[in-house]
């Protein structure tokens, strides 16, 4: 499958993503197709970007970078959401996938 949902830029990694707030549990789904876009469940409610914090720590866990290393470069009140993460390039992302 090609990667839309992924590209690299600048040294690090783009990743196009699907989130669903005020879900039971943090977690990394994987891939929507239809979407096109990593889907990623949070805990948090969608209120004065407390959801936007948790998507940013479940994704520094998941890819093994720090927190601070993570943005949030479009989509900061929509579900849909582009999150910059340094120094990842996307093949390690999509390994991570594959486990």
């Amino acid at each position: 499958m090609p990667s839309n949902w992924l590209r690299e830029a600048d040294g690090g990694s783009i990743v196009d993503i699907y989130v669903q707030a005020s879900a039971n549990e943090t977690e990394i789904i994987g891939i929507e197709p239809w979407r096109e876009r990593l889907k990623i469940t949070v805990t948090a409610r969608p209120r004065g970007g407390q959801a936007n914090l948790e998507v940013l720590q479940a994704l520094a866990e998941w890819t093994g970078v720090r927190a601070s290393e993570l943005s949030i470069v479009s989509g900061h009140s929509s579900r849909r959401k582009s999150v910059r993460i340094e120094r990842i390039d996307p093949s390690r992302i999509n390994a991570l996938l594959e486990d």
